[in-house]
């Protein structure tokens, strides 16, 4: 992917290029607010834009040509009664680091099993509420990500302006000033380390995966096979254990029905690799037990197998009292 700020074949504006399949080439020519949207994309408006990009001689036909608008901005409550919005009907961001499709997809994610155990009598209604108050949160950090490139490329102010002109000027000969380019940040998965379903930590842990957090992936052995940690976590929940656990699936009786999470014992389900990966990114210690949610998102973590905090935590997820 290619950005051009201010070039001369484009002055005041900015300039985007990436190449998708099929030998199309994407050409993202930056529109002033006085464009005229149905004279911007006539061909014989456009056909001379690239023209001088890419010099006389080049050769080429159009494969498609719109225009858009850039938008930062949500929805107040993804949930409004019986009505639940996600991806683009719930928020909107600026096309700087693929963050529109991914984490449509990520609420989705977040509201497929929730809404299935509240379909299915298990968990109360107000499990769904939980869906706005971890997807508005990280629509609000993918906005804050996606303002700040946006504002980078198009500065709205004269300071704006010094500054993105200063850091690419010295990204040239300087490597502290090449972070500072900012022509999209790349989308991560937000932690919703505030959640009202995270049970915090009663020890000590190192590393960054808090309660709320995204599952990180490890390389793992299994009967021989070399595999990966999230292939292995299925899609209901999990406990995942280091050592020789006490259960192979802990069930849980509720109200409307029974929870059950199979337990992943390390050492005993399947190996670490070599290098003992996983056990340095969840800081596995002998007896630490992680509660991952259907989602991939860590719910709590213990130093020990402990099934009544297990129970208390595995409540607290689907919104329920914690006390039986």
């Amino acid at each position: 992917r290619w950005f051009w700020f201010d070039p001369p074949f484009h002055p005041n504006q900015s300039v985007l290029l990436h190449k998708q399949s099929d030998n199309v080439w994407r050409i993202d020519f930056q529109l002033g607010w006085d464009a005229n949207p149905d004279e911007a994309r006539k061909p014989e408006n456009v056909i001379p834009r690239i023209r001088a990009m890419l010099g006389p001689d080049a050769q080429f036909e159009l494969e498609w040509v719109s225009v858009y608008q850039f938008a930062c901005r949500r929805i107040d409550q993804f949930r409004h009664g019986r009505v639940i919005f996600a991806g683009d009907a719930a928020h909107q961001v600026s096309p700087f680091g693929a963050r529109g499709a991914n984490t449509g997809v990520q609420d989705i994610d977040n509201l497929a099993w929730k809404l299935k155990l509240v379909l299915d009598g298990i968990a109360p209604e107000t499990l769904i509420d939980t869906y706005h108050e971890e997807r508005a949160y990280a629509a609000d950090d993918n906005l804050r990500q996606s303002t700040r490139s946006t504002d980078f490329i198009t500065p709205k102010s004269r300071a704006s302006l010094r500054y993105r002109d200063a850091v690419l000027a010295l990204a040239k000969t300087e490597a502290f000033a090449r972070p500072l380019v900012n022509s999209g940040r790349l989308s991560t998965p937000t932690p919703y380390v505030h959640s009202s379903l995270n049970t915090a930590d009663d020890a000590p842990f190192a590393g960054r995966l808090l309660p709320g957090t995204n599952c990180a992936d490890a390389p793992i052995v299994r009967d021989g096979q070399p595999g990966w940690l999230l292939h292995q976590l299925g899609d209901g929940f999990a406990l995942l254990h280091f050592g020789r656990a006490p259960v192979a699936q802990l069930s849980v009786r509720l109200p409307g029905g029974v929870v059950n999470a199979r337990v992943l014992s390390v050492g005993q389900d399947f190996n670490e690799d070599a290098e003992h990966t996983l056990s340095s990114r969840y800081d596995g210690q002998p007896g630490t037990t992680y509660l991952i949610r259907p989602d991939q998102h860590v719910a709590a973590r213990w130093r020990r197998f402990d099934a009544a905090l297990i129970e208390a935590a595995l409540r607290r997820c689907l919104a329920l009292p914690t006390a039986a």
